[in-house]
């Protein structure tokens, strides 16, 4: 990414939101804020709308789990900006038990995304208009992607081949 193109993703976010960013990492020419959760709708209608970002693409919405550390998890945006041919990421980081706003309402490709980061971490998005899990049945116990979910399941009366004894 040119220089240029760096600062306006740097400098654009910051002079807009100077108490809601957290941190910003430039790392192989891509731009991450890090951003106060309580912001993250805010950020992202700005990026999306604002005539030098133009970030109209969300293409991921996914969860990391940082487990021992605190706080434990981050939820990470990644968008992209077609006319400009600029990327942006964006993180929040919660810890266990908080929840972030969705952002169904600025991309609606975010709705499968965050159900997604629901099923995978248990992280909840306030406002999702269908917040359930996509992959896994519902009375499916934990979230597979956390760091401390056991790898052979939470059933152990069934042997590796998945038969009871």
């Amino acid at each position: 990414m040119k220089k240029q193109a760096e600062l306006v993703l740097i400098d654009r976010i910051k002079s807009k939101f100077p108490k809601a960013v957290v941190d910003t990492i430039v790392d192989r020419g891509e731009v991450t804020h890090v951003i106060e959760a309580s912001e993250i709708v805010e950020a992202c209608k700005f990026v999306k709308s604002d005539e030098e970002l133009q970030m109209v693409y969300l293409s991921d919405v996914c969860g990391v789990d940082y487990h021992p550390r605190k706080p434990r998890f981050e939820v990470v945006y990644h968008m992209l900006s077609l006319k400009k041919n600029l990327r942006l990421r964006l993180k929040v980081r919660l810890a266990e038990g908080e929840s972030v706003d969705s952002v169904t309402g600025v991309w609606r490709s975010a709705n499968w995304y965050e159900r997604e980061t629901f099923d995978m971490f248990g992280i909840e998005f306030e406002g999702h208009p269908d917040l359930r899990r996509i992959y896994l049945a519902e009375d499916w116990e934990g979230h597979p992607l956390r760091k401390d979910y056991p790898l052979k399941g939470f059933k152990d009366d069934l042997n590796p081949n998945g038969i009871e004894e």
